[in-house]
């Protein structure tokens, strides 16, 4: 039984920049499509789809820039032992504004940025850079 499908995504995008690899593989949610939705706007990712074999599964492409991931840093920040909740006051700056973080507010998944601009707080997901 798995109990942080979020950390799953994350830990496997993560194992699959240490080797090298093309895609990483994971099982399917409509969350997780979101977060995938963001990272290709942020340009961490090239692409995603969704594959209908028996469960669905969320095939996510890796981007590279000379043999060299384009995620430095892919951070799990709230939880399910310890949820981070933020004001739009207190929205994280990741790396001096080159990286973002994701934040799940009362209108979905969006960057700190956007949520900003909204004026927006929520439960920070995680950070990217």
């Amino acid at each position: 039984m798995m109990t942080d499908p979020i950390s799953d995504m994350l830990t496997r995008i993560r194992n699959a920049v240490a080797v090298n690899k093309p895609e990483a593989v994971m099982p399917y949610s409509k969350l997780k499509i979101e977060l995938a939705k963001i990272l290709e706007k942020g340009g961490y990712i090239s692409g995603w789809e969704k594959i209908e074999d028996g469960h669905p599964e969320l095939k996510i492409k890796l981007k590279y820039q000379s043999k060299e991931s384009v995620i430095k840093s892919l951070k799990r920040i709230s939880k399910p032992g310890r949820r981070v909740y933020v004001s739009k006051d207190k929205l994280p700056v990741v790396l001096n504004n080159l990286g973002i973080a994701v934040i799940s507010t009362s209108q979905g998944l969006m960057t700190n940025k956007e949520a900003r601009q909204i004026g927006l707080g929520g439960e920070v997901i995680c950070e990217v850079y």
